[in-house]
C-alpha cells in the first residue's frame, strides 16, 4: 500500500512558492522532491492605474520600487520630481505676492539654524558700537603706524630650507596678492638671522612659507621689529593659473575687506592681516582683497569688480585662493624657547563644542 501526501507551503518572504511532495510507502522509505512554481503571483497592482482616481499614494510615488517595469518606474519618478519642482515654484511665487500685498505687515522670512548663527557667546566678543578700551589699545598697538599711514608696509618673503620648485608658483601668486613684497632665497640661515637681516633692510614684515608634498601648508608672519608673530596653517591652495576665466591684476593698490572678526583675538588677527597692505587704496583699479573669517577659518580671495549698471556689479576672480587657520600668536619676533604666547590653539582644551569659535 502506498500513500501520497501533498503539502503546499507558502513563504511570504519569497516571491516563489515551493511544493513539497512526500511519498510514504509501506516499505518505510521517504522521498521528497521540490518543485518551483514560476508562475507570477496574482497580486493587485499598486501603480498609477490601480487607484480609482488615477493618482498614486504619495508614499508609493516617492519610492516606486514596487513597479517592476523599469521604464514605468523611471517615468513615475520623473513625473513626481517635476510636480514637486512646480509646486515649490508656485509656493515661492505665492509667498512673494503675499509679501508685496502685505508690505510691512508681511510675515518675516524664517532663517535656518546654522552653526554660525547659533555660536556660543565668547566673553571677549566685541560689540558693533565699538569699545573705548579696544579703540585705545588699537591706537597704540604695533600696527598703528601702518593704519595711520605713517609707515608703508614692506614685506620680505622666504621659504623653508631647500624648497621644491612647485612652491615658487605659490610665491609668485603671493607676491601679486601682497603689494610691495620681495622674495629672498632662504639658504641655510636660521630664522633669527633672517629676522635681523630683514630688520636691517627696513622691512616691516617677514613671511616664511613651509610645505609638505610640494604644497604650501604653513605661513609664519612676523611684524618687525617688535612683533607679534603668528603661525597659520595653509590649506586648499589654488594657484592663479588653475582658476578659469581669471582676471588680470594691475599695479593699483587694492581695497581691503576684513570680515567677521568679532572677538578681541579676532580683532588683533584682523589688524595683523590688514597691516600687510597700505591703507590708501586706488579705487580706479577696481581690485579688492578679502579676508573672510568663518568658523575660525580665514578664506583669502582676490577679485576684480566691474559695474554693469547702477544696481549690479560683476566679480572676476584674480587669484590665488587659499585658507588660513591660526595656530598660535606670539609676542615679539620668532622665539620658540623664551617667547611668550598670547594665544595657542590647544584642541582638547579649546574645541569643546562645535559652536564655539575664537576669532
Amino acid at each position: 500500500m502506498r500513500i501520497k501526501i501533498l503539502l503546499v507551503v507558502n513563504f511570504p518572504t519569497f516571491k516563489k512558492s515551493f511544493y513539497i511532495i512526500a511519498k510514504i510507502s509501506k516499505l518505510g522509505w521517504l522521498t521528497s522532491t521540490f518543485a518551483t512554481n514560476m508562475a507570477p503571483q496574482n497580486k493587485p497592482r499598486n501603480d498609477s492605474k490601480a487607484s480609482a482616481d488615477g493618482n498614486e499614494p504619495a508614499i508609493q510615488r516617492r519610492n516606486p520600487s514596487h513597479i517592476k517595469n523599469k521604464m514605468k518606474r523611471q517615468l513615475v519618478m520623473q513625473t513626481f520630481r517635476k510636480e514637486k519642482k512646480e509646486a515649490k515654484k508656485a509656493a515661492k511665487l505665492k509667498r512673494q505676492r503675499d509679501a508685496e500685498e502685505l508690505g510691512e505687515e508681511a510675515v518675516p522670512k524664517m532663517e535656518p539654524r546654522t552653526i554660525d548663527n547659533t555660536r556660543e557667546e565668547e566673553v571677549t566678543m566685541v560689540s558693533m558700537e565699538g569699545d573705548e578700551e579696544i579703540d585705545a589699545d588699537e591706537r597704540d598697538d604695533e600696527f598703528a603706524s601702518i593704519f595711520n599711514n605713517e609707515e608703508v608696509p614692506k614685506l620680505m618673503i622666504t621659504t623653508r630650507p631647500f624648497p621644491s620648485g612647485d612652491l615658487y608658483h605659490f610665491i609668485k601668486d603671493l607676491m601679486d596678492l601682497l603689494p610691495n613684497s620681495f622674495y629672498y632665497k632662504r639658504g641655510t640661515f636660521d630664522i633669527k638671522e633672517i629676522v635681523q637681516f630683514a630688520s636691517n633692510k627696513k622691512f616691516t614684515h617677514l613671511i616664511v612659507l613651509s610645505e609638505k608634498s610640494k604644497i604650501c601648508n604653513g605661513m609664519l608672519v612676523s611684524r618687525l621689529d617688535d612683533g607679534p608673530t603668528a603661525f597659520f596653517k595653509i590649506s586648499n591652495v589654488k594657484l592663479t593659473s588653475s582658476i578659469k576665466e581669471r582676471g588680470r591684476r594691475t599695479n593699483h593698490q587694492p581695497e581691503l575687506i576684513l570680515n567677521n572678526f568679532s572677538t578681541r583675538l579676532g580683532h588683533r588677527v584682523g589688524r595683523f592681516l590688514g597691516s600687510l597692505f597700505e591703507h590708501q587704496p586706488e579705487f580706479e583699479g577696481h581690485q579688492v582683497v578679502t579676508f573672510h573669517n568663518q568658523r575660525d577659518f580665514i578664506f583669502v580671495r582676490h577679485h576684480r569688480y566691474t559695474f554693469e549698471n547702477d544696481k549690479k556689479a560683476r566679480l572676476q576672480e584674480i587669484g590665488p585662493r587659499f585658507t588660513m587657520k591660526l595656530r598660535w600668536l606670539q609676542q615679539g619676533t620668532f622665539d620658540t624657547k623664551f617667547g611668550e604666547y598670547e594665544w595657542i590653539h590647544k584642541q582638547h582644551q579649546l574645541d569643546t563644542s562645535r559652536r564655539k569659535f575664537h576669532l
